[in-house]
């Protein structure tokens, strides 16, 4: 190809895109530019989904799930001073769980309830001190720098990157995106692979998979289905024609190729969402964000067979979770949203009969001091995290409980622990689950040879 021809198409290719910007679509179609990228193989022959939940902002560890056993609990409420829960109002969620924790015992959060007959049923498990990590690091290695850290702790833009992706913000490519690069090729449809609920995330963005986004509504439409534009009727049909015609030359060809394949997507998915009864949905709250969001998920799976899908990824999440101030006032009711929705979800794929085909999690920040900042908490490290599911073994705490208090093994700083497990080893194990080969586990996690094989997986699954 000459230059003059490469810099005609890439002129036709930027007018395209300019054209989309114009009419307010450009998401719809950056998010099917997946479809481009040469699929993985493998394949599966039954169904299976994971379910990221993502809270933004960094979640309060200790005030999830907090410490219940006398002597924890003591040095909980000393490092919390005005902040802590009340020891009486966590009578009615303290956990009691299958295995030994050599007499540490937790509480879930008061309004986390819902959630509390999932674990007591053996659905649901808790992952303690879960945190980023390069490596197996220990405090006096962390002190003496001597191991590789993570890029700038502490930092809710890199560590939400690096939880999600493994390297900081800038991340290309995201751990759920490469399970799904792994399996696009067998499904029906490869830009059904990974699917965003909540808008845009790295974490769902694989290497040739990338992420298709729907609203709580469902897919998002060109032109929001406008009949007209710019005050006329023949501008939207242009536009379309425009998108999907045939250019003669390969970079303008390929884009309108996407486009038509992302407008064919939106049919797809609509006709058989139109499909999914009603009825199968009344399990969840209203007024919530993040259960409309996983409402719309379950949807989703509840078609997959119409949709050819046989794994899939899906990404949920709710913010307001950086609550330097304020928590005692705000944090039980991100405890509410989080409790009610993920507890709406996990009935609904019981109802769908989907319930150990489908496992949840949360992902956050990280998790936040336990030294009290007057009435908050300050960015921290490590954190306690939910699996969710009809495969998981619950009713179990994995992972070490850390040492409570300012100063101990566990601590690099006001009740910041450092994680003792790390997301390498959460995410393998979900991977694994998933189908993912200990072969195939370190293009999905390229940290994860730092771990010895035999912890790559935690055994929640």
């Amino acid at each position: 190809m000459s230059c003059f021809e490469h810099d005609q198409s890439r002129r036709a290719f930027l007018a395209r895109a300019g054209a989309l910007g114009i009419a307010g679509v450009a998401t719809p179609f950056v998010t099917s530019l997946g479809a481009i990228g040469e699929a993985a193989a493998a394949t599966a022959t039954d169904y299976k989904a994971l379910v990221c939940v993502f809270l933004y902002g960094g979640n309060d560890y200790a005030n999830t799930l907090p410490p219940y056993d006398t002597a924890g609990y003591a040095q909980y409420a000393a490092a919390r001073q005005n902040i802590a829960l009340n020891r009486s109002a966590l009578d009615a969620t303290a956990l009691t769980p299958l295995n030994a924790l050599g007499g540490r015992q937790y509480a879930l959060a008061p309004n986390l309830a819902p959630l509390l007959p999932i674990f007591n049923a053996g659905k649901l498990a808790t992952v303690l001190n879960l945190g980023t990590l390069v490596q197996p690091t220990t405090k006096a290695q962390y002190t003496a720098q001597s191991v590789k850290l993570p890029p700038k702790l502490f930092s809710h833009n890199d560590q939400q990157s690096y939880f999600q992706a493994s390297s900081p913000e800038g991340a290309t490519s995201g751990w759920g995106g490469r399970i799904g690069d792994v399996f696009q090729s067998g499904n029906g449809t490869a830009t059904l692979t990974c699917i965003n609920a909540s808008g845009n995330a790295v974490y769902l963005t694989g290497k040739s998979a990338l992420q298709y986004t729907v609203g709580t509504g469902g897919p998002i439409a060109l032109l929001s289905n406008a009949t007209t534009l710019f005050g006329s009727t023949t501008v939207p049909s242009t536009l379309r024609s425009l998108m999907t015609g045939t250019p003669t030359h390969l970079f303008a060809s390929e884009h309108a190729k996407v486009s038509k394949r992302a407008l064919d997507t939106y049919s797809q998915v609509t006709t058989a969402l139109a499909g999914a009864p009603a009825a199968n949905f009344t399990q969840f709250p209203t007024g919530n964000n993040l259960a409309d969001q996983l409402k719309m998920v379950a949807r989703l799976i509840s078609v997959s067979s119409e949709l050819g899908a046989k794994r899939q990824v899906f990404f949920v999440s709710a913010g307001g979770y950086d609550l330097h101030d304020n928590l005692v006032a705000q944090h039980p009711g991100l405890m509410t949203t989080l409790g009610s929705a993920m507890r709406g979800f996990y009935d609904t794929t019981v109802q769908l009969g989907v319930a150990d085909r489908v496992t949840t999690f949360t992902g956050s920040d990280f998790g936040r001091t336990l030294q009290s900042n007057d009435d908050g908490s300050d960015h921290g490290w490590g954190s306690m995290h939910f699996v969710m599911g009809g495969a998981v073994k619950g009713q179990r705490m994995y992972g070490t409980p850390p040492a409570i208090g300012n100063g101990t093994a566990d601590d690099v700083g006001q009740g910041r622990l450092l994680p003792t497990t790390s997301v390498d080893q959460y995410a393998s194990t979900l991977a694994s689950w998933f189908g993912v080969s200990n072969t195939d586990m370190a293009t999905v996690l390229p940290n994860i040879g730092n771990y010895n094989q035999s912890t790559w997986n935690q055994g929640f699954l």
